[in-house]
């Protein structure tokens, strides 16, 4: 593991996919493909500048999305640490890729 730092970034595009789920309220779940910017660490670390080849690097990140405030564009996406782990590592991973 490469450390506890989750990497962070901006929102720039979502797709929706054809892909959803039921949960038990009866609320429809869309599995929906994020397009995030790195910008930096989220806190504790974010006054660590994070690595200059991944700094501004497109990453897509795989969510399920049901309520209409999931879909803005423009806001922060702080990624999971085994997603902020794949890319640190040049690996893709089941729900972050490039």
């Amino acid at each position: 593991m490469i450390g506890n730092k989750r990497l962070q970034g901006r929102t720039i595009n979502i797709e929706k996919t054809d892909e959803y789920t039921i949960d038990e309220e009866g609320n429809k779940w869309v599995k929906c493909i994020f397009t995030v910017e790195l910008t930096n660490y989220s806190k504790p670390a974010s006054n660590e500048p994070i690595p200059e080849e991944i700094k501004g690097k497109k990453v897509k990140l795989i969510r399920y999305c049901c309520f209409d405030w999931h879909y803005k564009i423009g806001v922060r996406k702080t990624l999971e640490l085994d997603e902020s782990e794949a890319v640190l590592r040049g690996k893709p991973s089941k729900t972050v890729y490039w």
